[in-house]
């Protein structure tokens, strides 16, 4: 977040931060560990239940396009599926982006209008009421619906592909699903992140700065700083994607696997 709302360094000045890790530097010196963990509170209330409105929004997608119970998907419909996971999710998703941005831009300004997750949500309500604590839903739907798509698709055609023959997928081992768990999720962030930019724009930018939304914000990012301005931040992303994502889909097959067994006709 730090690195796509950096501001454009006047002529013959620096960047704020160079890139990924001298972001990384300058955030540990000034403001110790914990610095890096600015925000978390919001993400860590969400976590649960977006992770679970998540998996059921793909399971219902899937059902939605199946005749029968066993009836196989194509890749566009388990696709079309994760879309749907997409719009789920971002009524949870929303609120918690738009939190985390502005607690996290806060230090790097060296201004403390918040003091936690709890403070910046009253103040939004309290200065715009709903729309406030929603501010770039849109452009999160934008990020999360074709993103989510890539996700649950992509991660399916890995665990066939890992599948050994004579085999069911139920049978892969941790470490294969650990790989296609991580590589959906730098497939996901691939195609998450321009709209993620934006959106990290649009959340923490001033009332009125984009009164016509994300094109402004598209427009002012393309005339300024270029198109490679949409992929800020891709480093310190993808070094996220691949563990968290891998430990992600270990955590929900096992947690299947598990419930299946207490309760195998739920």
């Amino acid at each position: 977040v730090r690195l796509q709302t950096q501001p454009k360094p006047q002529p013959g000045q620096p960047p704020l931060y160079s890139g990924t890790f001298d972001c990384f530097r300058k955030t540990l010196v000034g403001e110790g560990v914990r610095g890096l963990y600015r925000g978390m509170a919001a993400p860590i209330i969400g976590v649960t239940p977006m992770f679970a409105v998540c998996f059921f929004g793909f399971g219902l997608g899937k059902r939605l396009q199946q005749r029968k119970p066993d009836d196989i998907l194509t890749y566009p419909q388990l696709f079309a599926a994760g879309m749907l996971s997409g719009v789920f999710t971002t009524v949870i998703m929303a609120p918690g982006e738009r939190i985390k941005c502005l607690l996290q831009i806060q230090a790097a300004t060296g201004e403390t209008k918040y003091s936690g997750s709890l403070d910046c949500a009253k103040q939004l309500y309290r200065e715009a009421g709903i729309r406030g604590v929603y501010k770039g839903t849109v452009l999160t739907l934008m990020r999360d619906v074709p993103a989510s798509g890539m996700y649950f698709m992509t991660y399916e055609w890995l665990k066939n592909i890992l599948t050994p023959e004579g085999k069911g997928v139920s049978d892969l081992s941790v470490p294969r699903i650990l790989f296609a768990g991580g590589l959906a999720g730098i497939f996901n962030w691939a195609v998450a992140i321009p709209p993620d930019v934006l959106k990290s724009r649009f959340q923490t930018a001033p009332p009125g700065k984009y009164p016509n939304g994300f094109r402004d914000v598209l427009r002012e990012l393309i005339k300024e700083e270029g198109v490679a301005s949409l992929y800020k931040g891709f480093t310190a992303v993808m070094i996220r994607a691949f563990p968290a994502n891998a430990a992600c889909f270990l955590g929900f097959e096992v947690a299947m696997k598990f419930l299946n067994w207490i309760a195998p006709g739920l």
